[in-house]
């Protein structure tokens, strides 16, 4: 969800981190720079909330913990700190910091039209630095499509895009199957949404 540039000087992890506790908004940090977070929209934001319900539901009772925009993925390795719009950790280190989060198992983005791009490529890119992630997710807010990207043995990533014709998929990473009508249970797909001219 970067939008735009905050500032062109490099700061360190640390500044960034101190700084961010005190703004009134989210920013995400990439190599020492700082970037502003634009606002979502109705669409995304009933998306994200139904798949943290589904996702929530399932994990009670585990030790598997589950994050919702406003915690930090620290991308050790790139020198990055992103908010994905849904994480899952599973391991203990991770309650050592309450602010960011450095095992996910599960990442999961909401697409916009603005971060697209991004999420699909560099961000992608720099998540697949986690030994850790065994899933990485986009959901789309145009269609009804699901986009999930699984971790080989091998290290390598399988792709598979579900729509409504196959009306499940599964998270092997949570065991978790899901239903699309459950994802876009009270949502107005934006592509739909936009007013149209009159002929």
């Amino acid at each position: 969800m970067i939008a735009l540039s905050e500032s062109a000087d490099f700061i360190s992890p640390e500044q960034y981190l101190e700084w961010e506790i005190k703004s009134s908004i989210k920013h995400e940090y990439i190599d020492g720079e700082v970037r502003a977070m634009a606002g979502t929209t109705d669409t995304h934001n009933t998306i994200a909330g139904n798949l943290f319900a589904l996702i929530r539901s399932h994990l009670r009772g585990t030790d598997c913990r589950l994050y919702f925009a406003d915690v930090k993925a620290y991308v050790e390795q790139r020198n990055c700190f992103y908010y994905p719009d849904l994480m899952v950790t599973c391991d203990p280190k991770d309650r050592e910091n309450t602010t960011f989060k450095r095992f996910p198992k599960l990442i999961i983005e909401v697409l916009s039209p603005s971060t697209e791009a991004f999420d699909r490529g560099d961000k992608f890119n720099d998540y697949q630095t986690f030994n850790s992630l065994e899933e990485y997710v986009l959901v789309n807010t145009k269609h009804q499509r699901v986009e999930v990207f699984r971790k080989t043995e091998g290290g390598g990533w399988l792709f598979k895009s579900y729509t409504p014709t196959e009306e499940i998929f599964t998270l092997h990473s949570l065991n978790l199957t899901v239903s699309l009508d459950e994802v876009y249970e009270n949502v107005i797909l934006e592509l739909e949404s936009k007013t149209r001219p009159e002929n």
